[in-house]
């Protein structure tokens, strides 16, 4: 269970986008019957004359998994599912081609494309009708599926997180700090960046030309578009112009950014994509005692349980920070939403129903493995450990600091991941100055940019 669950969180948040280009614009979103009803909203579909209704899913079996489809049709003996597993290229395929799944795996980060595009269904009406999934109860992280036909964060809801994390919140080993006598850091207060990287620098040690112990590891492979963009808005900066079309990474914000990741790859404090981990990840060199922070989020509490001899030393601190505006946002918020074609959208709600408030939600919530999506389900988080006390403490204090990312239908997090990643490499390699690169990136992005909305208009 626990190296299942290790697999997917690498690979959710290395593939924020869940829908990438190729796919022709959709049309006007089609009428939402808010009746959950249990009868098909569609008039194709697949039922087998008796009234039973299959459901097609695109989600990962090892968060939705053959237990909870068994419970579910249990529950609901009017409807089977048909599982397929998360496939990126065959869900472009299928919404190509008119025929998508009925429920599908998704990120809030990054929905802004799928939602201006018009292939996600508008799950308001579901919302305002359902006794089991409220408004009022949705943490401020389901805001990032919101989309008002203009920007992110209001308007209709097109998706419901599944689960999340404070993605930016450090983990830390306190007895290498300890040794190289150095101040732990605050629960409460966060680190600036800069202090963070000499903390790391001191924390780094090196035998026969070989990383003995990383001071900081930033999960570099899987994803650069979010924490950059939150060390600029940190700094009160912006990522886009007011209609999400052209960026500007030559500000001075967005150049100290780039220059801090440079500093970092340049001293060797953790790995890079120029020198990454054999395993493309920080958990097992932090297990083995050989990182001191990785900026992984509340979720990774989740891989301690089994682990008595690290739980004693293990401590989350907060979001760090560049710049007076204190933000700690998710970098995904992975969730699911309903295809505008799908067929069966009300037996679709009802299993978003279950698998959001039911019984996987509240297992989600009660074994660490980062945070519900509903406020009803926060006491639910587990506090037996001290370490997990520590941890919930931190975790509930920076709720109070949630901010979305700015997502611009006009391009993906992996594009925008692709370029950053190029030039950081050449500005590490010294082959262009932090400037040159902030302008070639710039450059990058504003092109796929204006290629995104010719296609969307």
């Amino acid at each position: 269970m626990m190296d299942s669950v290790r697999i997917s969180r690498r690979r959710l948040l290395a593939g924020t986008s869940a829908v990438v280009g190729g796919v022709a614009a959709g049309g006007m979103l089609s009428g939402c019957n808010a009746n959950s009803s249990g009868t098909s909203s569609g008039t194709g579909g697949q039922s087998n004359g008796q009234g039973t209704v299959t459901l097609t899913v695109m989600y990962n079996n090892n968060e939705l998994t053959k237990e909870h489809i068994a419970d579910f049709e249990a529950k609901n003996p009017g409807i089977k599912i048909n599982f397929l597993q998360n496939d990126t290229t065959r869900l472009n395929a299928m919404l190509a081609s008119g025929a998508p799944p009925d429920l599908v795996r998704g990120a809030a980060v990054g929905s802004a494309n799928v939602n201006a595009r018009g292939l996600a269904t508008d799950l308001t009406p579901y919302l305002e009708k359902s006794q089991v999934l409220k408004k009022d109860d949705l943490l401020s992280v389901n805001d990032s599926y919101r989309w008002d036909g203009t920007k992110i964060g209001q308007g209709a809801y097109y998706g419901i997180v599944k689960d999340w994390s404070q993605d930016a919140t450090l983990w830390y080993n306190a007895q290498l700090f300890d040794r190289q006598k150095i101040a732990h850091l605050s629960e409460t207060e966060p680190v600036g960046y800069d202090d963070l990287l000499a903390i790391g620098k001191k924390l780094t040690s090196k035998q026969g030309g070989k990383t003995s112990v990383y001071g900081l590891g930033l999960e570099w492979a899987w994803n650069l578009y979010a924490p950059l963009a939150t060390m600029i808005l940190q700094q009160g900066e912006k990522i886009y112009t007011d209609d999400l079309a052209r960026t500007d990474f030559t500000t001075t914000a967005a150049r100290r950014a780039v220059a801090w990741y440079v500093d970092f790859a340049q001293a060797g404090v953790g790995p890079t994509s120029l020198a990454p981990l054999p395993d493309g990840a920080d958990l097992s060199t932090f297990m083995a005692k050989r990182m001191a922070i990785s900026q992984d989020g509340y979720w990774y509490g989740g891989n301690f349980v089994k682990e008595a001899a690290l739980q004693p030393v293990v401590r989350m601190a907060p979001a760090p920070v560049m710049g007076d505006h204190r933000i700690s946002p998710t970098y995904a918020g992975i969730g699911a939403w309903i295809p505008a074609k799908s067929k069966h959208k009300d037996e679709a709600w009802k299993l978003m129903e279950y698998f959001m408030a039911g019984p996987p939600a509240q297992e989600r919530a009660s074994s660490g493995w980062g945070l519900p999506a509903l406020k009803s389900l926060l006491p639910k988080l587990p506090q037996e450990l001290p370490y997990q006390k520590q941890a919930f403490k931190t975790a509930q204090n920076e709720l109070q600091y949630a901010a979305p990312l700015p997502d611009s239908p006009y391009v993906t997090v992996d594009a925008w991941n692709l370029a950053l990643d190029k030039h950081l490499q050449r500005a590490i390699k010294k082959q262009a100055t932090v400037e040159e690169a902030c302008k070639a990136i710039t450059d990058e992005i504003n092109k796929v940019l204006k290629q995104g909305k010719e296609q969307i208009g």
